[in-house]
């Protein structure tokens, strides 16, 4: 008969099911953000917020995690976020590749900044300033000379080749 018995035992242990089950945890906060999980309480002066605890039993499958309490936002509610792009301070007229091409090109189109300019073609021989504005003027060779004019946010508003005239004594 004591056969009988441990089978039957057994035979209930395994029919049981396995549950699980939740546990109420204490969220402990300090003055100083430091957070201490505890199940006996926190100590004096730091908030107290209850938590429940979904953990599975060891060798079972851990059941499907509480629904949560805020729906999930829709892909079309998501708010977009870029990250990384860079700010030229021109409202980034002329992208990335534009700018690239401009300088290989050896070109100053509008929406440039004066950094751009002066990775490009150096420092300017000469700089004249109107109001808000600024000019560089890069005298080159046979007697012309290249002016970029620049808004009052340093970026190119305007270029020109001109030919300088030589006066007649």
């Amino acid at each position: 008969m004591p056969l009988d018995i441990r089978t039957t035992v057994i035979t209930a242990l395994l029919a049981l099911p396995a549950t699980v089950e939740a546990a109420t945890v204490h969220r402990c906060e300090d003055e100083t953000g430091n957070i201490t999980f505890t199940a006996s309480g926190c100590p004096p002066g730091q908030s107290v917020k209850l938590q429940q605890a979904h953990n599975s039993l060891p060798g079972t499958t851990p059941a499907m995690r509480p629904p949560a309490r805020e729906p999930l936002r829709r892909q079309s509610e998501r708010e977009l976020v870029v990250i990384g792009r860079r700010d030229d301070g021109c409202g980034n007229v002329l992208s990335a590749e534009q700018r690239r091409r401009a300088i290989i090109n050896q070109q100053t189109p509008a929406g440039m900044t004066k950094r751009d300019v002066e990775s490009l073609l150096g420092k300017p021989d000469k700089i004249i300033g109107r109001n808000a504005e600024q000019r560089y003027v890069y005298e080159e060779k046979k007697g012309r000379s290249r002016q970029v004019q620049f808004d009052e946010h340093g970026c190119v508003k305007d270029t020109r080749a001109m030919r300088k005239t030589h006066k007649q004594k």
